[in-house]
């Protein structure tokens, strides 16, 4: 899995015109967004990793994690995270997983940090989602696991 994590201070994914995910944050607080992109070969221990890292990072405001201050957490599919850009003018998006596999698989990182205790908001698979995020910091981190 290649995820891009962000500090965020207000985020929102919108389908269509429809808000369908919302951080909902007060002045001063923080949350984090998780762009998740699933590899061909991604499974079970790869969403463990990252269902971990993401919990535990401290990439808050007094280096404090996400379950240190129980901040919210947005959770989008991008499957563009797998495309290869070494060769040509075209993404090569061979080594992102299908459809029917990285579904589970984000929907097992949502159901993972929920289970750490986490509130988590998700995107709509598979949708053209608009991401509305402002960054804090920043902070931006890509994760493999």
């Amino acid at each position: 899995m290649r995820t891009v994590l962000q500090r965020v201070s207000r985020a929102s994914v919108s389908v269509a015109g429809e808000v369908v995910a919302r951080l909902d944050l007060a002045d001063g607080e923080h949350g984090l967004v998780l762009l998740v992109g699933v590899g061909r070969d991604d499974g079970p221990d790869q969403v463990a990793a990252l269902v971990r890292k993401a919990a535990e990072l401290r990439v808050l405001r007094g280096e404090r994690s996400a379950l240190d201050v129980g901040a919210p957490v947005l959770v989008v599919s991008q499957f563009t995270l797998q495309g290869d850009v070494r060769r040509g003018r075209r993404p090569s998006w061979s080594a992102a997983a299908p459809g029917e596999v990285a579904e589970p698989l984000v929907d097992a990182v949502a159901s993972g940090l929920r289970a750490r205790g986490l509130v988590v908001a998700t995107g709509r698979f598979g949708a053209d989602m608009a991401v509305d995020l402002v960054g804090d910091g920043p902070v931006t981190l890509v994760l493999d696991t």
